[in-house]
């Protein structure tokens, strides 16, 4: 059974790894990648029994075991364990700036990516570059396999379902295709099974977030 980029990866990984245009060598809409990874934490929390849903809330159960001090799961498990009930989208934007920053210091930290940091006309500038674009490329390919392909969803390996479900609600560049997500939207809804409320509340808060930028720039 294959695994989103190797035996333990994590899909808050995965899910920065599959943020990258190779073509461009940068991240595309950084701006909300922080709700897709707070998004994919609560999702690998889901699935393990560490939240449940509890009316259109998450609840916070087991602590997880495996989850390494500062990395974004904890981080979001202490969160929603230590505050009174919210809404998934609530937990999806909060510091979402920081779980980027989170993410990226781990993959760099794994030398999966390197950040470069330099400054114009004095104003600091980082570029985050892949080290292994072969692994954004797989990941690009399986994610895209999964929304068009002809396999059944209860076959999949659990990991890129949901991965793909996430990249779908929030209309990941190189993933969906213009009217993609309608053409494929009883598809998506099939793999978004697992994860539905994560995957409704990601998908609403990158409308709205798209939404609010149109309105502004008009």
């Amino acid at each position: 059974m294959e695994t989103p980029v190797k035996q333990g990866e994590t899909l808050t990984h995965s899910a920065f790894l599959l943020a990258f245009d190779l073509r461009k060598e940068r991240l595309t809409n950084r701006g909300e990648l922080g709700y897709v990874l707070r998004a994919a934490a609560m999702a690998e929390l889901l699935l393990e029994g560490s939240l449940a849903d509890e009316s259109g809330k998450p609840r916070a159960l087991a602590k997880p075991a495996d989850a390494g001090p500062g990395s974004l799961r904890a981080v979001v498990w202490e969160q929603i364990s230590g505050s009174p009930p919210r809404s998934w989208r609530r937990w999806i934007r909060k510091d979402y700036a920081k779980a980027v920053r989170v993410v990226r210091d781990e993959l760099a930290a794994d030398r999966l990516i390197r950040v470069e940091r330099h400054r114009v006309l004095f104003i600091p500038v980082e570029r985050i570059v892949p080290r292994k674009a072969y692994l954004s490329r797989r990941l690009a390919e399986r994610v895209g396999r999964a929304i068009r392909g002809g396999q059944p969803v209860g076959r999949m390996e659990r990991d890129v379902r949901v991965l793909a479900a996430l990249a779908a609600a929030a209309g990941m560049k190189g993933v969906l295709g213009w009217g993609e997500a309608r053409r494929y939207r009883n598809r998506i809804e099939q793999l978004s099974a697992p994860v539905e409320p994560i995957a409704t509340a990601l998908r609403k808060t990158v409308e709205a977030t798209r939404q609010a930028g149109a309105d502004g720039g008009g």
